[in-house]
């Protein structure tokens, strides 16, 4: 419901009367559509998913901790909050997902997920929905940073 933008994918087959229909319904429910064609990723995939992927090899690499990775991007490259807290927000088994997703369609190791990521989520840290990822939800530490160390 925050997000405004709904990416409209453009299939081989998609007809225009669909897609505009798609892009009016989207209009008419308060949102801004933007057509890209169907590959994997997409488009805000495409782009996000690899940041997130970085800023969590960051973190394994030990170059920083989670709140200065995530302070660095909300005020050095102007976004509304970080790349861990929004991996937490998305879930991090759907970052895992899609970054699998876009591995095995691409086979480029650009979208390989961190070693850090797979074991989190087999670990059951899957963000905002578990209670815990890079932050702790729960009701007594309200989205604190978890630990400095996650090695």
């Amino acid at each position: 419901p925050i997000m405004k933008l709904v990416e409209i994918i453009r299939g081989y087959s998609t007809s225009d009367e669909v897609t505009e229909t798609i892009m009016t319904l989207s209009r008419e429910l308060g949102k801004t559509p933007t057509e890209v064609n169907d590959y994997p990723g997409f488009v805000a995939n495409r782009i996000l998913m690899p940041m997130i992927n970085e800023a969590i090899e960051t973190l394994y690499n030990g170059v920083a901790g989670v709140q200065e990775i995530d302070t660095v991007m909300k005020l050095g490259m102007a976004h509304p909050m970080g790349p861990l807290q929004l991996a937490d927000f998305i879930g991090l088994d759907v970052c895992l997902s899609i970054l699998n997703v876009m591995h095995d369609g691409f086979k480029n190791p650009k979208y390989a997920p961190s070693p850090l990521l797979v074991n989190m989520v087999m670990a059951g840290k899957k963000g905002v929905k578990s209670g815990e990822g890079f932050y702790d939800y729960s009701e007594s530490r309200k989205a604190e940073v978890v630990s400095k160390s996650f090695l």
